[in-house]
């Protein structure tokens, strides 16, 4: 007869991973709901101790886990996706959504946006991450709900609620200014001072490469959006480029782009705002630099610990990183 309960040593490979994606690696039948009541009725433990679901595990550790997870009961087991998908979402784009999930809980999901994919839908946009998570509504209860946006080749942390109260609670606070938001980018030349403010109004303009955003000026009061944005230089490359992070205070379209083309500073590989400029190195990829690096927001749930999300760089802007030899370890909460 088994025992009620396992042990398992966490293994080297597996260090620095939260708690709840090491069941997902582990236990993939286990919902985070479930998980989350394992944990609170302490039959999940780690080391013997109650923890909580977002709780970094390390090697050698030992990890509580009831037979009730290793052998689930046919109601215990998570949902399995339907054999059609729902709206037409394939099985690829389905396992997709999923690869990009760095939080869950049973409010909100934070995705860690790829380059190249808009967030909603448009003019010729058909594939879309708006579509694709209407597509998951059967595999999270309810239909998933953006609550910010980013631009299409702008990557991170990006905010879904999974509940319409999560969303409207979500939604008024980034009305209020409550996000904490840190973006990183690489920047054309070295801003000076390294450390400043700008304040610049700003106003649609139509072009012949799509809307974009530009310095309202005298008599656009009407139409003009009020935008602020922090910055600071984390590091350089020589006088050719410089490593920021960036703190939007206000959230207007491609307002972190045009405020540091309007300081002579744009970001690197941005085709709307650079004016065409030569990349600092040749052999960097040609794209858009920005990345929205952490998000840190109140709970939509009262009581709840603030999310606090971190996501990592792309693919594009590791191998910049290298190239130019900067190391992201050393700002990992910048």
């Amino acid at each position: 007869m088994k025992a009620p309960v396992e042990t398992i040593v966490v293994a080297g490979k597996d260090a620095g991973l939260r708690l709840d994606r090491w069941f997902k690696l582990h236990f993939p039948t286990v919902g985070h709901s479930y998980l989350q009541k394992l944990l609170r009725t302490g039959q999940v433990r780690l080391d013997s101790k109650r923890v909580e679901a977002g709780q970094r595990i390390e090697a050698g550790q030992e990890i509580r886990v009831p037979k009730i997870v290793r052998e689930p009961a046919p109601e215990r087991q998570a949902p399995a996706p339907s054999a059609t998908p729902p709206m037409g979402l394939s099985k690829a784009d389905r396992t997709f959504i999923e690869s990009l999930v760095i939080y869950e809980d049973d409010d909100v999901l934070v995705l860690n946006k790829p380059f190249g994919i808009a967030v909603q839908g448009g003019t010729g946009t058909k594939r879309h991450l708006d579509g694709l998570l209407a597509g998951m509504a059967d595999h999270y209860g309810d239909r998933p709900r953006l609550v910010h946006r980013l631009d299409r080749d702008t990557t991170g942390v990006l905010l879904v609620a999974k509940t319409r109260d999560a969303a409207a609670r979500l939604g008024r606070t980034f009305q209020t200014r409550s996000a904490a938001k840190t973006y990183w980018a690489l920047v054309h030349g070295v801003p000076r001072p390294p450390q400043g403010r700008i304040e610049a109004a700003l106003v649609k303009a139509a072009g012949p490469d799509g809307d974009r955003v530009r310095k309202a000026e005298a008599g656009e009061q009407e139409q003009a959006m009020h935008a602020t944005t922090h910055y600071s230089v984390i590091d350089r490359v020589g006088q050719k480029a410089a490593w920021v992070s960036l703190k939007p205070v206000t959230g207007r379209q491609h307002q972190l782009r045009a405020h540091m083309a309007l300081i002579n500073h744009p970001i690197v590989g941005d085709n709307k705002y650079d004016d065409g400029r030569p990349l600092p190195v040749e052999e960097l990829e040609p794209r858009l630099h920005l990345h929205a690096r952490r998000l840190v927001i109140p709970h939509p749930r009262p009581g709840t610990p603030n999310i606090d999300v971190t996501a990592p760089l792309p693919p594009h802007m590791l191998a910049t990183w290298a190239l130019l030899g900067l190391d992201p370890k050393h700002f990992e909460k910048d």
